[in-house]
């Protein structure tokens, strides 16, 4: 039997809403990867609704954290990050980074910090400045339009997009520094919706789609990153982990959307992680 992969995963937990941790986890686990987590916040539920959350900010934690998992000489197959709530959150990852990168490992940055043309309510302009910077020391970069307009200092424009865009955007930001670039929110028509990948060591665009289900639902896009990444892990080439990615997302949502289930509270991509385990051929 080979090696059991590791990632380190560093994103906030949520007590109830279905994303960051709460779906990163598991979806790791289930492929067969071993989880170690570095929680940067904990909250009651996501902060994308509901009102009245607790939150608990845990930057005073993290350097900590990292000093002694580097005490016991851990090693990572991967870095993968997601929301940070502070610049100084982005500085720490970045020394996480600096200091656990390998020349066999991947950093995977979900920037993630917009949606839908806007910045989310706790963070500027400047923010979106200092999260590029985190980009630069990443392998694989995962944001959606927004945060890729954001980050090149473009303008946001809403779909159906124009494939010229699109690929403008991959380029552009296949020079930050990541080799490989993944957009989400992608769509040509009306009818589907995906992704779009661009390997910068080949030059090959390559995009992913599946059917448009009708609606707004939180923790997609953490969901779709963590089982990217799942799929890298298992040995999937970059387009193919992102239709895998595409479809395991999008029949989430739709089962969700069949069920009746406030989307406030999150998919249900627990039901098709049997799906999951046969697509990554792990028995």
């Amino acid at each position: 039997m080979t090696k059991q992969k590791r990632v380190a995963a560093i994103h906030d937990i949520s007590g109830f809403g279905k994303c960051s941790l709460t779906v990163a986890l598991p979806i790791l686990s289930a492929a067969g990867i071993e989880t170690s987590i570095m929680p940067t916040a904990v909250l009651s539920t996501h902060t994308g609704g509901f009102t009245g959350f607790t939150y608990r900010d845990l930057t005073s934690d993290l350097r900590p954290f990292m000093q002694h998992w580097k005490s016991l000489n851990l090693t990572f197959d991967a870095i993968y990050s997601g929301f940070l709530g502070s610049f100084e959150q982005i500085e720490i990852v970045g020394d996480f980074i600096d200091s656990f990168k390998t020349k066999d490992n991947l950093v995977v940055v979900d920037p993630a910090m917009a949606d839908n043309g806007a910045l989310y309510s706790l963070f500027t302009p400047d923010f979106a400045a200092e999260m590029t910077k985190l980009c630069s020391k990443a392998d694989i970069i995962v944001p959606n339009i927004t945060e890729a307009a954001m980050m090149l200092g473009e303008t946001y424009r809403e779909g159906p997009h124009e494939r010229s865009y699109i690929e403008n955007l991959l380029h552009g930001l296949s020079k930050l520094g990541a080799n490989k670039i993944v957009l989400t929110g992608v769509y040509f028509n009306n009818k589907e919706l995906g992704a779009a990948c661009l390997d910068s060591n080949s030059g090959e665009i390559n995009y992913a789609m599946s059917d448009q289900v009708e609606g707004f639902f939180h923790g997609t896009g953490d969901i779709f990153a963590s089982v990217l990444l799942a799929a890298i892990l298992n040995g999937k080439s970059l387009d193919s982990a992102a239709k895998i990615a595409v479809d395991f997302t999008q029949g989430s949502i739709l089962r969700t959307k069949i069920a009746g289930t406030d989307p406030l509270y999150g998919v249900n991509f627990e039901a098709g992680l049997p799906k999951l385990i046969k697509q990554l051929e792990l028995f």
